[in-house]
């Protein structure tokens, strides 16, 4: 994984093109590059961004951010009252049970059997 401005991409070696090929993977938008090492893979990454963000301006549109730290979860209303109650006995929002929760799931990782 290499990072830009915030943009996040990740790249594998291609064998149909003997190079190494990468995406940008937290924006909607595509945003590929490509390079024969490890630094022109990086620099072609930044290059592509770059591209990108003056496309943006030049059409009048901004760019999509990466990552705003919004999302939408669907559960059952079940879980949506659970959530609620845990909450509320916390005397806190729903919003922070589930960042919490979320932080220590990454911090440890899944549970044996998950992945």
């Amino acid at each position: 994984m290499i990072e830009y401005k915030g943009y996040v991409g990740v790249f594998e070696y291609d064998p149909s093109i003997d190079a190494l090929h990468g995406d940008v993977i937290n924006t909607r938008d595509v945003i590929t590059f490509q390079g024969r090492s490890v630094e022109e893979i990086k620099l072609a990454m930044e290059e592509s961004v770059e591209d990108y963000l003056s496309m943006c301006a030049a059409d009048g549109v901004g760019p999509e951010k990466p990552f705003s730290g919004k999302f939408q979860f669907r559960g059952t209303p079940e879980l949506h009252r659970r959530l609620a109650v845990a909450a509320a006995r916390r005397r806190t929002s729903m919003n922070t049970v589930v960042r919490e929760a979320l932080e220590d799931f990454l911090e440890t990782g899944p549970p044996k059997g998950l992945l």
